[in-house]
């Protein structure tokens, strides 16, 4: 059990930080961080969203949604329409420099998950994503139950 655990947790740790490692490396030269790279992959695969909507996609917290967010709409990659009172209920989208980036970012993800997944099969790559959801799952569910006690 005790070599299970060790294996789980520095594995997930290692992928956590080396995809925060390659997204920063990434975007060092458009001066962006790893929390800005979801937010701008998003909207660019989804379209425009509502801040609320984007933290879910970003599995962000608020505070540090809004963060990217200002930093995102301050370099003028992203804009909103803001006359309205809700900002968090009016939905972002990019400008144009976003799209551009956007495309960008789309594709060194690309490649970056063909890269990371050589040596499996498509049905290898399904049942790993599978199990990880399933995992992530039970997690979440032993961690509210924690909280509500």
């Amino acid at each position: 059990m005790q070599e299970r655990f060790k294996a789980f947790t520095v594995l997930i740790a290692k992928i956590n930080r080396n995809i925060r490692r390659i997204k920063t490396e990434e975007m060092v030269e458009f001066g962006l961080k790893s929390p800005h790279v979801s937010c701008l992959y998003y909207l660019y695969t989804e379209g425009p969203l509502t801040p609320k909507e984007l933290c879910v996609f970003c599995d962000e917290d608020k505070g540090a949604l809004s963060r990217s967010v200002e930093f995102l709409e301050n370099k003028g990659f992203i804009a909103s329409d803001n006359s309205s009172v809700k900002r968090y209920k009016t939905p972002i989208r990019l400008t144009e420099t976003g799209l551009e980036l956007g495309k960008i970012i789309h594709d060194k993800i690309d490649s970056v998950l063909s890269v990371s997944s050589e040596g499996l099969t498509e049905e290898e790559r399904n049942v790993m994503y599978k199990c990880l959801a399933q995992i992530s799952d039970n997690l979440q569910m032993i961690s509210s139950l924690k909280s509500k006690n």
